[in-house]
């Protein structure tokens, strides 16, 4: 008789691509996995989105459970478990990529050099501080305004902020050039299924727009901007440049719809 345990269940070729990809987003919990290849990690980005969705309704968790809770609290309590959701990951984008900006003078072997130092410098810093601030502050708007504005949309833009980060890692990814082969994003865009990926960001547009076409819109704006400074210092994307992608999104598509609300 066949073992059917859980993770003789993870280890099949749907789910061990969604742990992987839960794996290497998040540091939530997964299973262990078995035999883990380069098709694997091609076919776990197309739970990218979905492990936003997830980390979404993780950090609405407070704002559910405490609605009577002070604002700012509430907008602490989300910002620091956003960060811890998932290590830091993209915050240590982000402060590679601005390190790598400022000190490596439109060369681009340089930038990388820079890039790949795990000592953040005053550059990181400070744009590590930078999303931190918004993000408490967008928070802090949106849950003042809730009082008086319907719940469901205001929760349902916090669940998306996570999701739209993790989409335009598809976007990046289908549109522009690994600037780094050696990176760990290598095996998962060699064996990228594109059209399923076309297929899966234009119905996340969908659901992204129809609850903030203006946050969408401002998002794509920001991303066209941040992938064209990539393309002329790097030639493409690095995996720091997409954790800055996130970090830049997440941020932009919520501030875009506090500012529409104000």
């Amino acid at each position: 008789m066949k073992d059917f345990s859980f993770n003789t269940i993870s280890n099949q070729p749907t789910a061990k691509a969604f742990f992987l990809a839960l794996s290497l987003l998040t540091r939530l919990p997964i299973p262990e996995l078995e035999n883990i290849d380069a098709q694997d990690s091609g076919r776990s980005a197309l739970f990218y989105p979905l492990i936003g969705l997830i980390i979404g309704l993780i950090l609405y968790l407070p704002v559910f459970l405490f609605p009577q809770a002070s604002p700012l609290l509430l907008a602490a309590i989300v910002t620091v478990m956003w960060a811890m959701i998932t290590g830091g990951l993209h915050l240590d984008g982000i402060a590679d990529s601005a390190d790598g900006w400022l000190g490596g003078a439109d060369d681009k072997e340089k930038t990388l050099k820079i890039m790949k130092d795990p000592v953040v410098g005053a550059a990181g810093a400070i744009a590590i501080m930078c999303i931190l601030l918004l993000k408490f502050a967008v928070l802090s708007a949106l849950f003042q305004q809730a009082s008086s504005l319907d719940n469901i949309y205001i929760g349902a833009i916090i669940i998306l902020a996570p999701f739209i980060g993790r989409v335009m890692i598809l976007l990046l990814m289908l549109v522009s050039e690994n600037a780094n082969p050696n990176s760990m994003a290598n095996d998962v865009v060699n064996h990228l299924a594109r059209n399923k990926v076309a297929w899966v960001i234009g119905i996340s547009f969908l659901i992204l727009a129809f609850f903030s076409f203006l946050g969408l819109a401002f998002a794509l704006v920001v991303f066209g901007f941040t992938r064209r400074l990539m393309h002329k210092r790097l030639g493409g994307y690095t995996g720091d440049t997409l954790g800055a992608t996130v970090e830049i999104t997440e941020v932009m598509y919520l501030i875009a719809y506090a500012l529409h609300l104000s």
